[in-house]
């Protein structure tokens, strides 16, 4: 789950983070109030969606009276921005952050995030922060300097030092950074995030050690220990689909590819995606409807997929160990009935109560395509697609 800049600065705050001072606006009239307020000299406008690269893409302006920032918001409030993480489609500005101006004498870059192939939290830095730490990450990777911390210790004072003597931070505010890392460390692991970034870290004309940007994940698995950050999260942001499979605890993600799938487990239904493109097809989704599904999931979970206009065809792919066929079979039926099947659909069904899922399959009186294996499913629904006029990959 993502939050805002304006909500991580608030969580950075809590554990003793320097941040410029800022506030929400929802209109341009609660801009102008929220810049009297902040009575800056200079005011910064900043678009908020849950996508870097806004400054680049035009999503952060420099106001330098209140005229500017009435006009900054007016501009921002319904644009759709398009960074490098939005995808062509862009999203849509419904908030802004309304900050103090910075003295900004030098930009870093520094973050905090899980690294699955150590299994430790690492910590990233370098001198080359701002809007271009993509570039540097690619071209010049020596730049940015890396600390494992072991989840015992925690992240250790030295190891901070040391980050901010990599990092060319002056050595009189080296003092000042290492406080501002471990602040940020604490609230990484006490709010059970997945990925910290600040980008960028500011050295302040009065030598201040500033966060002046902050980019939050978390880990979805620990929400329920965090009502805080429940609250926080913006449904403006997400897909509708993506929502509504939450609300069923199904795991869903939205693809720009045509054809769904629904599949019981995680490396499964990665499988089941890869063979579909292997077969020239393009996946519509991630479905993982979990090994203890339900039949009222399993229609839920179809009617999501039915619910993307790009969807041409259907491949249920399910092995039956703790999730019985017969009951992926009742909720594909009853789902189908419900919103009207008009699309084709492949079901490979393997494992426990098998042959009852089949038999009620085809006694179903729907146009169901059997399959014999993954690969099989994979290029019957394929060469289905492709027959009723539907592009693949």
């Amino acid at each position: 789950m993502n939050i805002h800049e304006y909500q991580g600065k608030e969580i950075l705050r809590q554990y003793g983070v320097a941040v410029p001072r800022g506030s929400v606006a929802f209109s341009p009239d609660e801009a102008v109030k929220a810049a009297k307020e902040l009575g800056s000299n200079v005011t910064v406008v900043k678009a908020q969606i849950h996508a870097g690269g806004r400054g680049k893409a035009g999503g952060v302006k420099i106001a330098k009276n209140l005229d500017e920032v009435r006009s900054f918001s007016k501009e921002l409030l319904g644009k759709i921005l398009v960074t490098h993480q939005t995808g062509p489609d862009g999203k849509e500005v419904k908030r802004l952050y309304i900050e103090e101006g910075s003295d900004i004498k030098k930009e870093y870059y520094l973050s905090l995030v899980l690294d699955r192939a150590t299994s430790r939290v690492v910590m990233m830095g370098s001198e080359e922060g701002g809007m271009d730490i993509e570039e540097v990450a690619e071209t010049n990777p020596e730049k940015i300097f890396k600390e494992v911390i072991d989840p015992v210790t925690g992240l250790n004072a030295f190891q901070a030092r040391r980050m901010a003597f990599n990092m060319n931070i002056p050595a009189k505010l080296v003092n000042k950074a290492v406080g501002l890392m471990l602040g940020i460390y604490k609230a990484f692991i006490d709010k059970d995030a997945s990925t910290v970034e600040i980008n960028p870290l500011v050295v302040t004309g009065d030598d201040q050690v500033v966060a002046l940007d902050a980019k939050f994940n978390f880990d979805a698995n620990a929400l329920y220990r965090h009502k805080d950050i429940v609250e926080l999260r913006d449904f403006d942001e997400e897909d509708p689909k993506e929502i509504e499979a939450s609300k069923y605890d199904l795991s869903y993600i939205s693809l720009d590819g045509n054809i769904g799938c629904m599949v019981n487990g995680a490396g499964l239904a990665m499988a089941t995606m890869d063979t579909i493109s292997y077969y020239g097809g393009s996946p519509a989704n991630f479905l993982d409807v979990g090994g203890g599904a339900t039949a009222e999931k399993v229609t839920e979970a179809f009617k999501i997929i039915l619910s993307d206009k790009n969807v041409k065809g259907i491949f249920v792919n399910i092995f039956g160990g703790i999730m019985k066929c017969d009951i992926i079979a009742k909720g594909v039926i009853t789902a189908a009935k419900e919103v009207g099947l008009a699309v084709p659909l492949v079901v490979r069904l393997e494992g426990t109560n098998v042959e009852l899922g089949k038999k009620l399959l085809n006694e179903s009186g729907l146009n169901i395509v059997a399959a014999d294996s993954m690969s099989d499913g994979a290029q019957k629904i394929v060469k289905l697609v492709e027959a009723e006029g539907g592009v693949t990959a």
